[in-house]
């Protein structure tokens, strides 16, 4: 990024533009009682805004205490970090307690700074969260209702000035009178937020802790200190042919009367100039011949260009504009018309990966830091697609400048779920707004590749029982689609997630949400029955942390303890949770009785119950990435958990990926070997390669018995076409008759486990691995004879594992590491070195400063030796090394 933090956000009144900010710094709060007349913020001359981020305070009072700023009173201010919001500055000066957190958007929450300069300006505010005013030295010069659209005001400063925010209590704002609602959802209280444009995050009981959005959650600017300042950048690119064109668009804050400024524009190594449109605005475009494509990292490079503005009034400056990238998008309906997958720069793409939540629910934002270790988590676990769903918020440029970084496409629903929604002008505008100003400001990302109208609307209402000539609603049908082709026409828009079908969740067509296996307790085989086409949720569970998150962050393990329950999710009125779910297949999968193992060893039922989720989650996407799979794309629900405990996510609140990521990395990665249980048809092998480039390899195929015993084995060589597939059977790979699945059931099972190895021909390296039980009960546990050392790597350490027979789920436990891999499968015999990656500190959700990892943080002499142990689910005891 250049050093730079991109905001595509139109001007008050303007039609669209790009505005480019200055980086964030990380500034610390604590509790202070200062009066009003605090020392004054200075911004420097520059042409581009700058971010007013220090100084700021704030302080909360009962609703409609203080009509004005006059009326504030003169103590209990705390020091605030803007952007963030009234949680973030509470959090900071610890006064927030996550698990029983006030209602903060029932109160009013002032924020003030003072400011000092002379001239006119512009004051620029992206997001303030949500019923807010904005006050002058007492003067009011603006009201706000939507959190989600940014305001601008023109300002004239004499000396010294005061600005205040006031964020008003939602109370009044969700009494008013609105058309009636044809349904009420039981996912949001209360049911009138749909009255009101601000997040249900904090909103939703029974999965979502209750910190409510309260403050200026976007950056807060000044503009207009320098002649030819800033007003707002408008970038975007289009393929022509083979060759990239990238236009640009440059309005300054005021009319440029220099007849010697001249403009260029640079886009690689490819320079255009600019030309006046008016005395405010620049324009011109760049042709990049042959130029390279931005890819999803799972088939490619995602190539990006940087962007350099230069600009000559007789003292030449140089401006960089951040990256861009050229692609393709396109939905692929199937030969019946019903299906729905992408196809990027022509190249049909499996999409899977997860539904984003927050960074951190208290800021609505998360630093760099941490949005960079989820991206890392999700590439490194074969993710391509991350989706942003309703019920969240649009995220910041940099979420989607870091996507586009690391090939990650981006699923992104309009802020719009579940309601019935008022029909009426006032409400229709603030969404045109809303809408135009986020897809401006996203305009220049690569990674944005599907836009949907909203989440669970349609099934909100057909489930409810109305037919759809009842349930329809234009917002979705009518104006966002219209909004979509005029700003981002290159994007393919969808009304609503899921649709499709004779039901709008419908699995046979379109867009569903399945959670056949997961919440509905459906066997294995309803995943192929389902016949699903794209599952934009799916596979929700209650994934267990780790035994360090358990520690740590709740100081306990005890499944019955308060805590433990507050973190499961549950769905409003219901009688069971997420816990009973997986309680489910730990039974039907692995026949073992989830009450009284809990009862009378709980850490190995919270070991099998980590192992079922990672599992559950390779074999059914196994099935999804199959050769004749309808199946376009899955996104598991949800990538990262809220607050610590089993929550649905697969990398829990402190940062550290559960057992859950490890399984789907298994079974996600662009090369990969995949078997399916085929029945009486035997085993079927999958070999997938969505490189670009052809891979000539070695299939080795071993059945075991007793976990040592090799009682049948075949080898043979393959080549994968680049972006190509195989399917196999298992039985014509052998040569000869074995009953690979035990369906035939003539006499004992002759194996327990099935190993499929590609290697790479020229290398020999294993490139992928796949494994199949055919009897999956843990009952029986067996001395594996595992052996473990502790081994320097360079600056860091590695485990080296091995076992004489079949380990199964191998799993590291060590206070001071995480390892590269977790949660696999071990063969007999083999030598396996796992890297081990240093804890560094990461603020959690709830401000518990968590040991979460990074795969760029190196051990250095100083740093603890490793000390653990190893476990295996079919292993008599643990391992233990250092």
């Amino acid at each position: 990024m250049d050093g730079l933090t991109i905001n595509l956000a139109p001007a008050e009144g303007d039609a669209g533009g790009a505005l480019v900010s200055a980086p964030d710094e990380a500034r610390s709060a604590a509790q202070i009682d200062m009066p009003v007349d605090v020392a004054p913020a200075r911004a420097p001359q520059t042409l581009w805004p700058q971010r007013l981020d220090i100084g700021w305070q704030c302080v909360s009072t009962p609703a409609g205490a203080c009509a004005s700023p006059a009326d504030l009173p003169a103590h209990g201010w705390l020091a605030a970090q803007v952007p963030g919001t009234v949680a973030s500055a509470r959090r900071a000066a610890g006064l927030l307690d996550i698990s029983q957190p006030p209602p903060l958007a029932f109160d009013d929450h002032w924020y003030r700074l003072a400011l000092e300069g002379t001239g006119q300006r512009r004051l620029r505010l992206h997001g303030l969260a949500t019923v807010a005013e904005v006050w002058l030295d007492g003067v009011r010069l603006l009201d706000s209702d939507s959190m989600f659209v940014t305001h601008d005001l023109d300002i004239e400063l004499n000396g010294n000035a005061t600005l205040a925010l006031c964020f008003r209590s939602l109370t009044p704002a969700l009494a008013a009178k609105r058309s009636r609602a044809r349904w009420r959802p039981r996912l949001v209280s209360p049911p009138t937020l749909r009255n009101v444009r601000t997040t249900l995050l904090g909103h939703m009981p029974g999965w979502c802790p209750s910190v409510q959005a309260v403050g200026p959650w976007r950056p807060v600017e000044l503009l207009g200190d320098a002649p030819h300042a800033f007003d707002t950048v408008d970038v975007s690119s289009r393929l022509d042919g083979d060759d990239g064109v990238v236009s640009l668009t440059l309005r300054f804050l005021r009319p440029q009367n220099d007849p010697n400024l001249r403009a260029s524009f640079e886009c690689g190594d490819r320079v255009s100039s600019l030309q006046w449109r008016d005395a405010y605005t620049l324009t011109g475009s760049v042709r990049v011949p042959c130029a390279q494509r931005w890819w999803p990292h799972t088939h490619g490079e995602p190539t990006l260009y940087s962007l350099t503005l230069q600009l000559d009034d007789g003292h030449p400056t140089s401006h960089v504009l951040g990256l861009i990238g050229f692609r393709s998008i396109e939905v692929d309906r199937g030969a019946d018309g019903m299906g729905f997958a992408l196809r990027v720069n022509g190249l049909p793409v499996f999409c899977r990966g997860a539904c984003w939540t927050s960074a951190d629910l208290v800021t609505l934002d998360g630093s760099e830091a941490q949005l960079r270790h989820a991206f890392t988590l999700a590439r490194d676990a074969g993710m391509n697609m991350l989706r942003v769903g309703g019920t969240m918020v649009y995220e910041s440029d940099a979420f989607y400048a870091l996507a586009d970084e690391y090939g990650m496409l981006v699923w992104q629903d309009f802020a719009l779920a579940n309601f019935d929604y008022p029909t009426d002008a006032a409400f229709s505008a603030s969404i045109e707004r809303e809408a135009t100003q986020f897809l401006t400001r996203t305009r220049r990302f690569a990674s944005l590749a599907v836009l949907c109208g909203g989440s669970e609307v349609d099934q909100q209402a057909a489930m409810f029982g109305l037919p759809p000539s009842m349930r329809a609603q234009p917002l979705f049908t009518e104006r966002l689609p219209a909004i979509v082709a005029r700003e981002r026409s290159d994007v393919p828009y969808v009304s609503n997630s899921p649709s499709g079908g004779v039901w709008p969740f419908s699995t046979n067509e379109g867009v569903t949400h399945y959670y056949g296996v997961g919440a509905y307790q459906r066997p294995l085989d309803d995943v192929r029955r389902s016949q699903v086409r794209f599952a934009a949720e799916c596979l929700a569970f209650a994934n267990v942390p780790d035994d360090a998150t358990l520690h740590d962050a709740l100081g306990t393990i005890h499944l019955h303890d308060p805590r433990w329950k507050a973190a499961v999710p549950r769905d409003p009125g219901a009688g069971w949770d997420f816990d009973d779910v997986r309680d489910h297949y730990l039974q039907t999968l692995y026949g073992v009785e989830p009450a009284r193992l809990r009862y009378e060893d709980p850490e190995r039922y919270l070991d099998l119950s980590r192992a079922v989720v990672a599992e559950l989650m390779g074999d059914v996407f196994a099935e999804w990435r199959r050769s004749g799979s309808t199946c376009g794309g899955a996104l598991v629900w949800q990538l990262q958990d809220l607050r610590a405990g089993a929550g649905w996510g697969l990398i829990d609140a402190t940062g550290r990926p559960k057992s859950a990521l490890h399984g789907l990395a298994k079974a996600l990665q662009p090369i990969q070997v995949l078997m399916t249980d085929e029945g009486l048809n035997g085993l079927d092998i999958h070999l997938l390669n969505e490189r670009a480039q052809p891979l000539v390899a070695q299939l080795e195929l071993v059945c075991l018995r007793e976990g040592s015993v090799k009682v049948a084995s075949a080898s043979c060589e393959v080549e994968l076409a680049p972006h190509g597939a195989q399917r196999m059977s298992a039985a014509a790979c052998l040569g000869q008759f074995f009953d690979f699945t035990h369906a035939y059931r003539f006499g004992p099972r002759a194996h327990d486990v099935v190993m499929a190895t590609l290697h790479d021909k020229a290398s020999g390296e294993i490139v992928s691995e796949a494994f199949y039980l055919p009897e999956r009960r843990v009952a029986e546990r067996h001395d594996l004879g595992v052996s473990v050392a502790a081994e320097r790597n360079g600056d860091g350490w590695q485990l080296v594992i091995e076992a004489k027979r079949f380990a199964r789920f191998v799993h590291i436990v060590d206070t001071h590491y995480r390892a590269a891999h977790d949660w696999f499968h071990l063969p007999p015999n083999r030598r396996c070195v796992v890297p081990l990656i240093p804890l560094k500190p990461l603020i959690s959700h709830d401000g518990f400063v968590a040991h979460a990892s990074n795969g760029a943080f190196k051990a250095d002499a100083t740093y603890a030796a490793p000390a653990g142990e190893v476990r295996a689910v079919n292993a008599i005891s643990a391992t233990f090394y250092g």
